[in-house]
């Protein structure tokens, strides 16, 4: 269950009659009447943020099954975050492992649909800027409520989607003194009213204006509130002189922040403005001690006072951010007070400090890749290390969003050394997430950075993981490109590690357009290279290809030896546990293929085994599952096939798999046709059908064409039986292997 919402806000203060507002709306549906939907718009600074997670916090036990958070960043300096990217933060909270998360924006939405349905969450989207972040990001179903914030009125939600909108205000006088006392309590003696009213009005009545003022005033308790005052409406005056802009309230805000950054000692001011070039959303303590050119240990003291002064907040252990308003008055004190080379310097520090701590990751998770670092380190530079692959991947959760902010800003400044390696670095790291979203941008990053380095190593490096990027979004045209590509620039530089790479990515490209002969041919060319450079996990991931390829041609006897060949080397080698389970599978296919039935169980009941034993991958488990499934539909089992079969049917949905679903639903149809539920199977198969049709590939959908083909003859001679038929051959045309063989087979009987 998901519990997102961040920690109330100490002392809030006021917007009694929103609250009431929100209440009330709140209770007018209960349960039902539409999408319930909130707009709390208004001023920056007015405390619309505060107000969405008071208001939740009040409101939380009315929904049972959790909160989402999720802070939109549409009016950050940087871009906003896009609404795939907030399903997917969503999707995760909501139990879908990050390989399972589908590709596309409207699969995760149609996902995240599903899961909200007959649930009562309460979703919070904070800094919206456009209703096109918010509306993908709204539940299907009317038990759910969605505050959303926004410094716009975001009117097409109220016309489409019927939000209801409440405008926030300045707080009034009285509310605003409010604040000003409550933040103070404690610290000092009774000012004077009058003077407090005055202070509100320099603040405009903004809450993030008071705040920081009232904190200023508090740290000072013996300086009186006029001498205070006085300082602010100087600092006022400047400003408006300054300043272009009529907003008042702008100026206003911009005036406290000058007053409270002015107070600061220079060193924590200079901290302030060198944490407003931070490329991301927000950093830990590490990337501030590198961006600041700070010891870790003596960047804790600077963080904390400028958290305790209200100018950077806290949002767990070592972790911080700015308000969006702070971050860009931070980042232009930056433009200001120091020089172009000092910015870059700050840049390339941070960018070197996250390089190297991803570069420790990488090493932590697997070895299979090498590191692409190239040079030594600045000496204060003091990445994190890793103990083990659980604290790897939890660095790399936590930092993802920099780690993509960071690419975008290197390449736009310029370092392209560290563009390219940041990329080629990071690549399994998202691969191992399913992060394709950032793996397909940071590599296109990579390789144009690369390309303009003119150089040609790292350009190789870059075209392989280009081509990794675009196979795993299923757009194999460019993937071969890419891949052959980075063969011919490493056959060019004599370096046969990258060739046997580029040569088993060129067989999996055409084992995916099921060109088998081709992708055996480029599987054995992989497996040589490996084995005269000795590299066994090249060999082993050979062998497995080479397995699979041989099995989808129907030869059983050769498959199950090369699988057994990878399985030997695995264990020999002591190969990591997941490629294990795959030559397990692979040999289990195979001597299910050749008939012999208990020799393939006992394979998948040692792969279930290694997989109980804590190694989670969803792809794997749904293999051994789906397998066993095929394994008793071929033994006549065809009850305990169906079982397994439904067990799959979760599975694919947990992982949000809708191509593998299709496989599944085609499996529940043959065993249903088997058991003569003839009907039943002819809908599985019509599903199966409209599901290859948008997530599979041709050769899925032929299949289960034929097997709906199957289904409809035993009902009868129809015309749906005659188009499915007709158009299942011409589908299985390009394809001359024994499956195609056996389906066309199906049709003719």
């Amino acid at each position: 269950m998901p519990r997102q919402l961040p920690g109330d806000v100490p002392g809030f203060v006021g917007r009694g009659e929103e609250l009431r507002h929100l209440e009330a709306l709140e209770a007018a549906v209960p349960g039902g009447g539409g999408v319930r939907l909130v707009v709390i718009a208004g001023t920056a600074g007015a405390g619309k943020t505060s107000l969405a997670v008071h208001f939740a916090h009040l409101v939380r036990a009315r929904f049972p099954d959790g909160q989402l958070f999720v802070n939109l960043r549409g009016y950050d300096p940087g871009p906003p975050l896009a609404p795939e990217a907030a399903l997917e933060r969503f999707l995760h909270a909501l139990g879908i492992a990050a390989d399972a998360i589908p590709a596309s924006a409207e699969e995760r939405a149609e996902l995240y649909r599903t899961l909200l349905a007959e649930r009562r969450v309460l979703i919070v989207l904070d800094n919206a800027a456009t209703v096109g972040q918010v509306r993908p990001l709204l539940p299907g179903d009317t038990g759910c409520l969605v505050v959303a914030t926004s410094r716009g009125r975001l009117s097409g939600l109220s016309t489409r989607d019927g939000a209801h909108r409440i405008t926030l205000g300045l707080l009034t006088e009285s509310e605003a003194i409010d604040l000003l006392t409550t933040t103070t309590a404690g610290y000092r003696h009774r000012d004077d009213p009058a003077q407090l009213a005055e202070l509100a009005r320099l603040c405009a009545r903004l809450p993030l204006a008071l705040r920081i003022a009232a904190e200023r005033a508090a740290a000072r308790p013996h300086m009186p509130l006029a001498d205070l005052i006085a300082d602010l409406r100087g600092e006022s005056s400047l400003w408006e002189a300054l300043s272009t802009d009529d907003d008042v309230e702008a100026d206003a805000v911009r005036s406290v922040f000058a007053w409270s950054y002015r107070a600061l000692p220079a060193p924590a001011a200079r901290v302030f403005r060198l944490l407003g070039l931070h490329p991301g959303p927000e950093l830990g303590t590490g990337a501030a001690a590198a961006l600041t050119g700070h010891a870790p240990r003596q960047i804790r003291n600077y963080l904390d006072l400028l958290a305790g002064a209200h100018l950077l907040e806290q949002t767990g252990p070592a972790r911080y951010q700015f308000h969006d308003l702070l971050r860009a008055y931070a980042a232009d004190q930056a433009h200001q007070e120091e020089s172009p080379e000092e910015q870059r310097a700050a840049l390339t520090r941070v960018a070197d400090w996250y390089l190297r701590t991803a570069d420790a990751a990488v090493r932590a998770i697997q070895a299979l890749f090498p590191s692409h670092l190239t040079r030594s380190s600045d000496p204060g530079i003091e990445p994190l290390t890793f103990a083990d692959s659980g604290h790897a991947t939890r660095w790399y959760t936590t930092e993802r969003g920099n780690l993509l902010a960071l690419a975008r800003t290197t390449a736009a400044s310029g370092l392209e050394e560290i563009t390219w390696q940041l990329s080629a670095t990071l690549y399994p790291l998202h691969d191992s997430h399913s992060a394709m979203d950032d793996e397909l941008e940071s590599a296109r990053l990579g390789l144009a950075a690369a390309q303009r380095l003119g150089d040609h190593r790292a350009e190789a490096t870059m075209q392989q993981i280009m081509g990794y990027a675009y196979r795993k979004s299923s757009q194999l045209g460019p993937a071969a490109e890419c891949f052959r590509a980075a063969f011919d620039l490493h056959r060019e530089l004599g370096e046969q590690i990258g060739m046997l790479e580029a040569t088993n990515s060129l067989g999996r490209v055409h084992a995916d357009r099921r060109e088998l002969d081709d992708a055996i041919e480029y599987f054995e060319q992989t497996l040589t290279l490996a084995r005269e450079q000795d590299r066994q996990g090249w060999s082993a991931i050979a062998l497995i290809n080479l397995a699979g390829a041989h099995t989808e041609m129907g030869r059983f006897e050769e498959a199950a030896e090369l699988a057994r060949q990878a399985l030997e080397l695995c264990r020999r080698a002591d190969i990591e546990p997941r490629m294990h389970v795959d030559s397990l599978l692979n040999l289990a296919r195979a001597l299910r293929g050749a008939g012999r039935y208990e020799q393939a169980e006992d394979r998948l009941l040692e792969a279930a085994q290694i997989l109980a034993g804590g190694v989670v991958f969803h792809s794997l488990e749904f293999g051994v599952l789906s397998e066993q499934a095929a394994l008793a539909l071929a033994r006549g089992r065809s009850e305990q096939a169906l079982e397994i079969f439904w067990q799959c049917v979760n599975l694919t949905r947990l992982m949000g798999d809708r191509r593998r679903e299709a496989l599944i639903y085609d499996g529940i149809g043959q065993a249903l046709q088997r058991l003569d539920r003839t009907e039943e199977a002819a809908d599985f198969h019509r599903t199966a059908v409209s599901l290859a049709r948008q997530y599979a590939n041709p050769f899925t959908l032929a299949a289960a064409l034929a097997h709906l083909t199957s289904a409809l003859q035993r009902t009868g001679p129809s015309e749906h039986a005659l188009a499915a038929r007709n158009e299942a051959e011409a589908l299985l045309s390009p394809y001359s292997d024994s499956q195609a063989d056996a389906l066309r087979e199906i049709l003719t009987h």
